[in-house]
């Protein structure tokens, strides 16, 4: 019996263990199907969220390129107009679409207006500030009486500058004849549209002007041109002019600034000696010396930079550095920016200056206004500007630049009265 009953307990015990095993081997089992469950279900879960992230950077992407087309397409726009009236010719559609350039461009982001490029078009043609335009005036009234002063000039679009050299120059002549209505035409009508479109300035181009003129009832019209010498510019002045001297009673044009051409590079005239004097005054005062001399002694050379021509007028650069060798000024160095003559190309005038052994170098316009030409061609920081140039050349201790017009000089602005007088005077008689 208690044999049995030993056999009875260790078969029940076994059983136990058996049915123990086998519920820790289920429990196990579905622990472990839970936990790869839950497994799949988190990676499903992360899958998602990946995909989600995907999609949404995807579309954000999408997004983004669209905003960019967009923005390029309104930048587009901008640059497409500033090149329609980026142009030498006037139009019946002028006005309009300096009025439309303007205001596509003021309705432009600021990331947009950096994108705006064309074929002239540029941030810079509204962006760039050159100062207050409303220091300047156009000069364009009418009800003037019967003598008008017409000063012509190429123009500039630099505020600062038109205020300072041109406006200037028509300041001193009004001040000087006060008989005289003193009138304003540009002859450059890209200059005139860049005024109109970002200032909302109006100039008169030169048919402008003298319709103008003959609309007032003028009876004595003299001309005064602030160009440079006898080029092409003041040839096309005088051809407009002569389609109207019928329309008055009198007409004159007084000589440029620097006079009569001349045959060749040793003739020098009264007003070319008169300028020579005027801007190596201005340039050493500016530059802190009290004299050329001085300036050369200190190793110190100025270049002054004229526009240049390939019209028969260009020898006139030619006679300026002879001028300024009959002075005296070993220092002294003319260039122009279309090399024309050839010997005024900025090379050129860089291997002058090195051979003459000068370290250090001023750069200044010989040009009616300190505009475009002076603060980028002259003074800019493209690899093609002068300063660039020079400073590229490795030949230099110090270059500086001053960004002054031949206008603003006093000695210059009475050489134009003087003209300006003599012109008067040729009618009276």
């Amino acid at each position: 019996m208690k044999r049995k009953s030993l056999l009875a307990l260790l078969l029940a015990a076994s059983m136990a263990a058996s049915m123990t095993a086998a519920t820790g081997t289920v429990a196990f089992a579905e622990e472990a199907t839970e936990e790869t469950t839950d497994e799949a279900a988190d990676d499903a879960d992360d899958a998602e969220a990946a995909d989600d992230a995907e999609a949404a950077d995807d579309t954000e992407a999408a997004d983004d390129a669209e905003a960019s087309d967009a923005d390029q397409e309104a930048a587009d726009k901008v640059a497409a107009l500033i090149d329609a009236i980026y142009v030498q010719e006037r139009t019946d559609d002028t006005d309009a679409q300096c009025k439309e350039a303007k205001e596509a461009w003021d309705a432009l982001t600021d990331a947009q207006k950096e994108l705006v490029e064309g074929e002239e078009a540029s941030p810079e043609y509204f962006g760039r500030d050159t100062g207050d335009a409303s220091k300047d005036d156009p000069r364009n009234q009418d009800e003037i009486g019967e003598n008008e002063l017409l000063v012509v000039s190429f123009g500039t679009s630099f505020n600062d500058s038109r205020v300072e050299d041109i406006k200037g120059i028509e300041d001193t002549l009004a001040e000087a004849f006060p008989d005289w209505s003193v009138r304003r035409a540009f002859t450059a009508q890209i200059i005139i549209n860049h005024v109109q479109a970002r200032d909302d300035e109006h100039i008169d181009n030169m048919q402008q002007a003298l319709d103008r003129a003959v609309a007032n009832g003028v009876k004595n019209l003299v001309v005064q041109p602030t160009h440079l010498m006898h080029g092409a510019e003041y040839d096309e002045m005088v051809d407009a002019i002569d389609e109207y001297k019928d329309k008055f009673e009198s007409v004159a044009i007084a000589e440029p600034m620097l006079g009569e051409v001349g045959s060749d590079a040793t003739v020098i005239n009264d007003d070319k000696a008169a300028v020579a004097q005027a801007v190596t005054d201005a340039a050493v005062k500016s530059a802190g010396y009290d004299s050329m001399e001085a300036a050369a002694e200190d190793g110190t050379a100025f270049v002054f930079m004229g526009h240049g021509t390939s019209h028969t007028a260009n020898v006139t650069y030619n006679q300026m550095q002879t001028q300024m060798e009959k002075l005296g000024f070993t220092n002294a160095f003319i260039g122009t920016v279309e090399g024309e003559p050839e010997d005024t190309a900025c090379d050129a005038v860089i291997d002058k200056v090195k051979e003459a052994g000068f370290k250090k170098v001023v750069l200044r316009p010989l040009m009616v206004v300190a505009g475009d030409h002076a603060n980028n061609d002259m003074a800019g920081d493209d690899e093609d500007s002068w300063k660039s140039m020079f400073e590229a050349s490795g030949d230099f201790d110090e270059i500086d630049c001053q960004i002054e017009g031949l206008g603003r000089i006093d000695a210059v602005e009475q050489l134009y009265v003087e003209h300006t007088q003599a012109a008067i005077d040729s009618i009276a008689k």
